[in-house]
């Protein structure tokens, strides 16, 4: 696949589109670190692709809740999803990937590596919105059957505009290993995210992580 860097003048144009939104990003990723937002928001209507060899994690809760956003004509939808709250966690040859529809351009997907060379992504305060989940997995202290809102283990939930019965069914673990990790997620929101190694690229096409 051609990235971004071989592009020519529909590239260009297509980078004047992208950047605003790119920083846009980045400026609620550092508010977040800083506490200053809460980690709940409207989604967007499209879902993204995670890869990773391994995630680590430490003091894990998963209930189940809905993601409350739009669809890509801007009507309201709902997505039903499982959280997987981590205290925090490290990710080992993490892979994100977003496939857009540009007019003209056709497909264009944004990738993001990072972790990998051996310094891994750490996280604190993190959580998942999953939509689909494949992995290898092993939990050390768990407890399956707690409710939601009750859970000691975890980092507790989100809090603010989420749709989650804190009632409601839950799983609890002291540590979770998940190898060979390929998941489809909503949203994804954490207190500190540091990406090592990070390298994002526009490639035109289809260029997912799996």
């Amino acid at each position: 696949m051609e990235s971004v860097a071989r592009g020519g003048t529909r590239w260009k144009r297509f980078a004047v589109v992208m950047v605003p939104s790119v920083a846009a990003t980045a400026a609620i990723g550092v508010a977040l670190g800083q506490g200053a937002l809460a980690a709940s928001f409207s989604v967007s209507g499209q879902s993204f692709k995670v890869s990773a060899d391994k995630l680590d994690g430490k003091g894990l809760v998963q209930y189940g809740g809905v993601d409350v956003g739009v669809d890509m004509e801007g009507k309201k939808a709902h997505h039903p999803v499982s959280v997987s709250a981590f205290k925090s966690a490290e990710i080992t040859n993490m892979c994100q990937s977003v496939v857009s529809h540009v007019p003209v351009l056709g497909d264009i997907t944004l990738q993001l590596r990072a972790g990998g060379n051996g310094t891994p992504v750490k996280a604190e305060n993190l959580y998942i919105d999953v939509a689909q989940l494949d992995a290898d997995a092993e939990f050390r202290g768990l407890n399956i059957g707690v409710a939601a809102g009750q859970s000691t283990k975890g980092p507790g939930m989100k809090g603010g505009k989420e749709q989650a019965n804190p009632n409601g069914f839950a799983q609890e673990a002291d540590r979770a290993i998940l190898k060979n990790i390929e998941q489809t997620a909503w949203a994804t929101s954490a207190g500190t995210f540091k990406l090592s190694g990070l390298s994002m690229k526009l490639h035109k096409g289809k260029k997912e992580c799996f």
